[in-house]
């Protein structure tokens, strides 16, 4: 797999989902905690199903699901990604991510969320990225705003009512407003 699908943050290591990351994946997609906001929990299927499907996207778009481990460690913590939204070809890239339960409130879903936000600007050369939370999942939503994100409102993705955040990449040397 090549290495500039890698991400690499302060205390983070992002890869692209692959059939190692099985075992882990299936542990945290099938906690119905974690699943909360997301859907029906997974099962060992649905999870080796998903690889095969992040992995075809990876090479037909060169973005995609990745995992999320502790730098330095075989500790994998969570999954963050670049995708269109509500996997529709003609719809924006989204970011977004997930953690296992005993790794949420130490800022790891924002420092993957920045690092699937710089992907996308940087690597790829989008120029706007969404993300899209359910209406009560307010700790993603906080994520959003600690990214930057602006809130859009309130629309229809994957078939449910979501909050949307926004966020577009600003030229280089251009001022913020104030």
């Amino acid at each position: 797999m090549p290495h500039d699908r890698e991400v690499a943050t302060e205390r983070l290591y992002l890869t692209p989902f692959a059939p190692a990351h099985a075992e882990a994946l299936f542990a945290m997609n099938s906690d119905p905690e974690v699943m909360r906001y997301l859907g029906p929990p997974q099962t060992r299927a649905d999870v080796e199903a998903s690889i095969a499907k992040v992995r075809a996207r990876w090479d037909a778009l060169g973005y995609g699901w990745w995992a999320i481990f502790l730098k330095g460690t075989d500790t994998l913590i969570g999954s963050a990604c670049v995708q269109n939204l509500a996997h529709k070809e003609d719809a924006p890239l989204e970011i977004g991510w997930r953690l296992m339960t005993r790794y949420h409130g130490r800022g790891y879903a924002t420092e993957a969320g920045q690092a699937a936000m710089d992907f996308g600007f940087e690597r790829l050369g989008v120029d706007y990225l969404c993300a899209v939370a359910d209406l009560d999942n307010t700790p993603s939503q906080k994520v959003m705003q600690r990214l930057g994100m602006s809130y859009v409102g309130v629309q229809t993705h994957y078939d449910v009512p979501c909050v949307v955040y926004e966020k577009h990449r600003r030229a280089r040397g251009a001022e913020v407003p104030v």
